[in-house]
């Protein structure tokens, strides 16, 4: 393969954990000699990293492949991801597909490139066998100057009644923790200052070493040019009370959570197979807030699932506003996915009342996110302020998440400065 100047491009559609692993794939591409441009410009190779979480994303993913194959008919499109894992012919219908690429050789993907590039072969589908996905694939995103997001577990052995991550990804499994503290050593010597954890069911790792979460969040504090970590989404059942106290002691980890709810109805959740109901959930909110004070809680729900009344929603609405009051809202219409129980339920929620539901949790979102931050106004907090620039302003985030914006100084990109709100 001739690589002196060939062009790539990538996309990432999707989760955080995504994005860690694109930033992998490329750097593979870029140490042998691409040149990485943006997905809007001619590449020799686009790749493309897909999600599959609703059927708007497969969508999305979908029309991202007709659009780069506008731009060069003769680039070779490799798709991969969860779509990919899920779909390989669905996605290989697509005219100007030539490899889809499954989760277990995501690690060689550059590696598979190369020889459907000399063979010039098209329209290819490698490892696409959900019962067969063992393999894990050690990565972390690279490209912000202040934050990378460190993949640490992959899969998930819940199988909630309407996610197919379990099918897409395979069962839990986890990278060493000697291995993922040598990650995050490179990390800190490329200047970024901030990482955040993320996996499919991050608090479930040590499935395959046997070691536990709180050992690799100790094994992570200890290294040196990092000054914060985030956890990026964290089952309730599995945040425990020790950790909490352990973060709350004066480690580098933020009080930001994002933490999956899905619904604020007992009958719902039994129904979604999750594995906690409203009042352990709060009582989780409840314990970590006595523990570390006004905490940024970033909450995930679905609206319309499969049978849900209007009385149902009304008491996840509820739950939400006077009982949880979180710093934000994740809202997903749900998306009935195939091969999956809630696909099959009866009483599917119309779309329209779907559209209605989102419509008003969106805005319950706004208000809540709108209160928190006020609560704040006239502190002072720590700001770790980032590179980019938009109409003279630069941006950062606070320990717990509150978005600040100020005047654009490059003196201060990737540094920690206090700021009064």
């Amino acid at each position: 393969m001739e690589n002196g100047t060939k062009r790539v491009a990538f996309v990432t559609l999707g989760c955080k954990l995504n994005f860690s692993e694109t930033s992998a794939i490329s750097r593979e591409f870029i140490g042998a000699g691409y040149l990485k441009v943006e997905p809007d410009e001619v590449a020799d190779v686009y790749v493309i990293n897909t999600c599959s979480v609703t059927e708007h994303a497969d969508k999305k993913c979908r029309q991202t492949i007709r659009k780069l194959q506008k731009q060069n008919r003769e680039a070779y499109i490799i798709v991969t991801g969860c779509y990919a894992q899920l779909k390989p012919e669905e996605i290989l219908d697509i005219p100007g597909v030539d490899l889809v690429v499954g989760a277990n050789e995501k690690g060689n993907l550059f590696k598979l490139a190369q020889a459907i590039e000399q063979k010039r072969n098209r329209g290819v589908a490698y490892s696409c066998e959900s019962s067969k996905i063992e393999a894990i694939y050690p990565a972390y995103s690279q490209g912000e100057r202040t934050r990378s997001f460190l993949k640490v577990q992959d899969g998930c052995d819940y199988c909630c009644s309407y996610c197919t991550i379990p099918l897409a990804r395979g069962k839990s499994r986890n990278i060493p923790i000697a291995d993922l503290v040598k990650e995050a050593e490179k990390i800190a010597a490329s200047g970024i200052k901030e990482i955040v954890i993320t996996g499919v069911n991050t608090g479930d790792f040590g499935r395959t070493t046997g070691e536990s979460f709180w050992d690799l969040l100790k094994a992570l504090e200890s290294v040196e040019g990092i000054e914060r970590y985030r956890i990026s989404s964290i089952e309730p059942n599995l945040l425990k009370e020790e950790v909490i106290r352990w973060i709350a002691s004066g480690t580098k980890f933020q009080n930001h959570f994002h933490i999956p709810l899905q619904s604020g109805c007992d009958a719902i959740l039994a129904k979604m197979r999750r594995r906690y109901n409203t009042t352990m959930f709060a009582e989780k909110i409840d314990m970590i807030r006595s523990i570390m004070g006004d905490v940024f809680f970033g909450i995930d729900v679905i609206a319309g699932f499969p049978g849900e009344s209007d009385d149902e929603f009304e008491q996840t609405f509820n739950f939400l506003k006077e009982r949880i009051k979180p710093a934000f809202i994740h809202v997903f219409p749900f998306s009935a996915r195939k091969n999956t129980p809630a696909a099959e339920m009866p009483n599917q929620v119309k779309e329209s009342i779907k559209s209605l539901r989102v419509e008003s949790l969106t805005s319950l979102a706004e208000q809540l996110h709108s209160d928190y931050c006020n609560r704040f106004k006239g502190t002072k907090q720590l700001v770790l302020f980032e590179s980019e620039e938009k109409g003279g302003k630069m941006y950062g985030y606070t320990g717990n998440y509150i978005r600040v914006e100020r005047p654009f100084d490059a003196s201060l990109i990737g540094k920690i400065v206090e700021v009064e709100l």
